[in-house]
């Protein structure tokens, strides 16, 4: 274990959420969700404001809607996100070489790679720093920090103080810290081994580095028990892993004539799902990103993916999540290719955190989701469509556009022929609304316009690492 609180975790606040907040200035202190919007659709990401609500993430919009009517609903822009992602990840890799990426918002960095000789006050001071130098980047959004000895004891204390907040946890404490906490903040320690361990009269962390090493075998076997027994000792040795050989694990098939029968696209899609599980398992990998790619009869392209909190090689939660998001693609006019793939990969597994059944189906909700992001629908926009609707992805509520008189702006809703759209920027006041049909020659979709240095002044005293 090390001498020095050195491996850091980042993780951005609400972030989708946040993206949208910063980028449309009406939406500034108000309740904003961003996830899939029609009747099937499931919430990855609530602002703050919304979460006094009770709306949370992998939660059904429509239950979102009746928890929060007034919120602005918004369809992910997964471009937008990762523009803000790659200037965050620039950042910390100028902290250190050794970065694991664990999602567009979430990174572990190694403080001591290139710092041989770092205490606990210089690292709260390079951790400070780093928080005013991701506001000031990216143009306003902030970040939780958590310092430790371990990526397990970093992870949890990055949640301690949320939103913008920072956690030290010095050498010694680690133990006194998780002792009181559920069990479940375990990775591994999921809605069934939770069961198990109120068996054996373990609720919190402390319970369960309090037994004896045989029980947690006898009752989850070797592997699992033993790994338990350290995790909850605050013994995690696994090091930053800056980089992995694969990224990811996919297949996907061109069919010889466009496919309209949803039944067999869902067939193929369980096999594809069933042969990504077989790659996964026999590389000894997991991952947390399950994507779904769609081609359709006029060559349009649309991605669809649900991240999870931790990573698995279910075969079962991989089927589930495909079929979800094959529920909510759009498929009229036939569908000329199909893929399926596996993303966020890891070498370890969260063995039964789906043990229970998934969110909308009976039983409950055991499957533990990431705060951020969550179950996450993405669509991106169909450009090359012959003909534009009001339901097509480029009017999706949030969108970004382009008026030939009156300049950027964003979807504000759409229907009956007809889009809304409100004309602001990151750097603009709240902007006025007008109306159009949805075939205007004058509207156009557009990409996310780059955050401006100047739209979102620095904090005083921020600057760029050295």
């Amino acid at each position: 274990m090390r001498g020095a609180p050195t491996v850091l975790h980042l993780d951005l606040d609400a972030f989708y959420a946040a993206v949208e907040q910063r980028d449309k200035p009406s939406l500034r202190g108000r309740p904003v969700i961003v996830g899939g919007v029609g009747g099937r659709g499931v919430v990855a990401t609530a602002s703050y404001e919304a979460r006094v609500h009770g709306v949370r993430s992998a939660m059904p919009t429509a239950e979102a809607r009746a928890r929060c009517p007034n919120a602005a609903y918004l369809s992910p822009r997964l471009t937008a996100y990762h523009a803000s992602s790659t200037q965050v990840m620039a950042l910390l890799r100028e902290l250190s070489p050794l970065v694991e990426p664990l999602s567009l918002d979430e990174a572990f960095v190694d403080l001591a790679a290139t710092r041989s000789h770092l205490d606990a006050d210089a690292a709260r001071a390079l951790a400070e720093q780093l928080r005013d130098d991701v506001r000031a980047a990216t143009g306003g959004l902030t970040a939780s920090v958590g310092l430790a000895t371990s990526k397990l004891v970093a992870k949890i204390a990055s949640e301690l103080d949320k939103p913008d907040g920072l956690v030290v946890v010095p050498p010694g404490s680690e133990r006194d810290l998780l002792a009181p906490m559920v069990a479940t903040v375990i990775p591994g320690v999921g809605p069934a081994t939770a069961a198990r361990l109120r068996r054996l009269g373990a609720t919190t962390v402390g319970d369960v580095a309090a037994l004896p090493v045989s029980e947690l075998v006898r009752e989850l076997g070797r592997a699992h028990g033993e790994a338990l027994s350290r995790l909850a000792q605050a013994t995690d040795e696994r090091p930053v892993v800056a980089e992995r050989d694969t990224k990811s694990v996919s297949v996907e098939d061109t069919f010889a004539t466009d496919l309209t029968d949803v039944t067999l696209l869902a067939t193929i899609a369980d096999r594809m799902a069933a042969r990504v599980v077989t790659r996964l398992r026999a590389a000894r990998l997991s991952g947390r990103t399950v994507t779904l790619k769609v081609r359709l009869h006029d060559f349009t392209t649309h991605t669809h993916a649900a991240t999870l909190s931790g990573p698995t090689d279910s075969p079962r939660v991989v089927t589930t999540l495909v079929r979800r998001l094959l529920g909510e693609a759009e498929l009229a006019g036939g569908v000329r290719l199909l893929g399926v793939g596996v993303s966020g990969l890891a070498d370890w597994i969260q063995d039964d955190l789906f043990d229970g059944e998934l969110p909308g189906e009976p039983g409950g909700d055991a499957l533990d989701l990431a705060p951020e992001p969550a179950l996450l629908t993405l669509t991106g926009p169909a450009s090359q469509a012959r003909h534009r609707s009001a339901q097509s992805p480029e009017w999706s509520p949030g969108a970004d556009v382009q008026h030939a008189r009156y300049g950027r702006g964003w979807v504000w809703g759409s229907g009956r022929g007809r889009v809304t759209v409100r004309f602001e920027t990151a750097g603009s006041p709240a902007g006025p609304i007008r109306t159009f049909a949805v075939d205007d020659d004058a509207l156009a979709a557009a990409e996310p316009a780059p955050v401006l240095a100047a739209d979102h002044p620095a904090p005083e005293g921020a600057r760029r690492l050295g």
